[in-house]
């Protein structure tokens, strides 16, 4: 069993004070998109709500969880530590959560940081703009640059030309990275630990956007041998090319909620790769 330092026996005990004595934290007005760790459970994430005696935690991956508050229960960042506190509710509600596309806080108006060396590589213009305008603000800020690979068929060959290293590292993204795929075997010909390859189970990058998202109830099944993106539009029964119908469902795309998990949890996990937290 572990005690906490904090408890009633971390202060010198004085005799003549009250028999109950409520111990003083500091107080962080409940703003949200301040970022909180709940002492029990360990959940860290942005504040969404806050009603006591429960508030909600939104973690990086978008999830929310709801857990009881009191004072003291949570702790926030003052002065570079993570200190309990107390909430008390903002005079006004501001008029909308300060949450990228993402689903993390916005830094608000930084200058975007110098490019790092390292990079993120996906496979296609479409990729490359889903991830701009979910991911861009994040990218930005961490000075990440995602680069097309038009294609992954030399991809171990452009590896060892990019010549990765502790600060030259390298994620890359594939579409259709399931077992006995193409993908999967050029995936398996790259072993090098500044390298890290995630993926999703779709064929195109298009199924990662939810279908209802443009107002279907699922992605149409392509035969085999056929193109794909021409077969999902002639199946829809729509007059348009493979750009502009990609267009329109890019257009409505607004935030990580629009997008199904394991393109999500690739590209997360790509960013926290090439961009890992400064010691």
């Amino acid at each position: 069993m572990s005690y906490d330092a904090s408890g009633m026996l971390s202060d010198p005990l004085d005799p003549n004070a009250p028999r109950t004595r409520k111990r003083d934290y500091p107080v962080v007005v409940a703003r949200r998109g301040v970022v909180l760790e709940d002492r029990t459970t360990g959940v860290v994430g942005a504040l969404v709500s806050f009603a006591p005696p429960r508030l909600v935690l939104r973690d990086r991956y978008g999830k929310d969880h709801t857990v009881r508050y009191a004072d003291g229960s949570v702790r926030a960042d003052i002065d570079n530590k993570g200190v309990p506190c107390k909430l008390v509710p903002p005079r006004t509600e501001p008029e909308g959560p300060k949450i990228t596309a993402s689903g993390s806080i916005d830094a608000g108006d930084v200058p975007t940081r110098v490019a790092r060396a390292s990079r993120i590589w996906v496979e296609g213009i479409h990729d490359a703009e889903l991830i701009e305008k979910v991911w861009g603000a994040d990218l930005r800020v961490e000075g990440v640059v995602v680069e097309q690979l038009e294609g992954a068929d030399d991809l171990a060959e452009r590896v060892r030309g990019f010549r990765p290293g502790d600060r030259r590292r390298l994620g890359i993204l594939l579409d259709h990275l399931v077992d006995g795929s193409k993908e999967s075997r050029i995936a398996a010909e790259i072993d090098d630990r500044n390298v890290r390859i995630t993926g999703h189970p779709y064929v195109d990058i298009w199924q990662a956007v939810k279908p209802s998202v443009i107002g279907i109830d699922h992605w149409p099944e392509v035969p085999k041998g056929q193109p794909w993106k021409e077969g999902v539009i002639s199946a829809l029964g729509i007059t348009a090319t493979p750009a502009s119908f990609w267009k329109h469902v890019l257009g409505k795309v607004t935030s990580w909620k629009d997008l199904e998990t394991p393109l999500l949890g690739a590209v997360e996990e790509l960013i926290d790769f090439v961009a890992p937290p400064e010691p």
